[in-house]
């Protein structure tokens, strides 16, 4: 019974007793660097004046903040600058070879990310057809295949414009691919099934003063038709083709 009248005695004349006023040093913020956990130690006014209004008894406090391996983790990360993702579409292939096969088809989208692919070659295979390609070949070989002249697309080669070396012979066209682009310089079709040819395969009909100077060789040789028949299909080159002219 004593001791809890003591006790309530000293509830009631706590209040009254005011707490000495801080020093000048108390007022300082005091760094206390561990070794180990990184402690630091804070001794304020300002914390004082914010906890000590009815919700704590303590005159002085304690606050020890020891950094986790997160918060490094976070401060090391914010200054690190993030690569930029890879585009799927980044392939730096510029050369591609099946040669030999025994490729009968190949979709439309087979090549689609291979932008910058320069080379292509499916010669020796079973295609009967040709897919969409990429758009910067300097070199197309599809020679010795079983391709016929549906099997090409009227816009399969018009969009090519880096286009120099065009090989499908050994094949079996019936007439020569539309749409050649400006920059071909070889075109062998030699020994294919092509009967005929007209003025506007490689010429311009409507244009007499056009000339086709780019290209250097064209090969018809071992094809049905007959070149001296057609020959103003030729007055756009600086080289008649090679092939039969009776």
């Amino acid at each position: 019974m004593k001791t809890l009248q003591s006790t309530l005695l000293l509830f009631l004349f706590v209040p009254l007793i005011k707490p000495a006023p801080p020093s000048q040093q108390d007022s300082r913020i005091i760094y206390d660097y561990g070794t180990d956990n990184l402690e630091e130690t804070f001794f304020s006014q300002d914390y004082e004046d914010k906890y000590l209004d009815g919700k704590s008894t303590k005159e002085k406090e304690t606050m020890i903040i020891v950094p986790d391996e997160k918060s490094f983790q976070l401060q090391k990360d914010e200054n690190i600058t993030p690569l930029p993702p890879k585009k799927e579409n980044d392939a730096n292939l510029r050369r591609l070879d099946f040669t030999g096969n025994l490729i009968e088809d190949i979709e439309d989208g087979t090549f689609s990310k291979l932008s910058l692919l320069e080379e292509l070659t499916l010669a020796e295979n079973q295609l009967l057809k040709l897919p969409v390609l990429p758009p910067k070949l300097t070199l197309f070989n599809a020679k010795y295949n079983k391709i016929k002249s549906r099997g090409i697309k009227a816009n399969t080669f018009k969009k090519l414009h880096n286009l120099s070396f065009l090989y499908l012979d050994h094949n079996a066209l019936e007439s020569v691919p539309l749409n050649l682009p400006e920059s071909l310089r070889v075109i062998h079709l030699q020994f294919n099934n092509i009967t005929s040819i007209t003025d506007d395969t490689f010429c311009k009909a409507n244009d007499t003063s056009y000339i086709r100077d780019r290209i250097e060789e064209i090969r018809l040789e071992g094809n049905p038709v007959i070149l001296g028949k057609h020959p103003n299909s030729f007055i756009c080159l600086k080289r008649l083709p090679i092939g039969s002219y009776i």
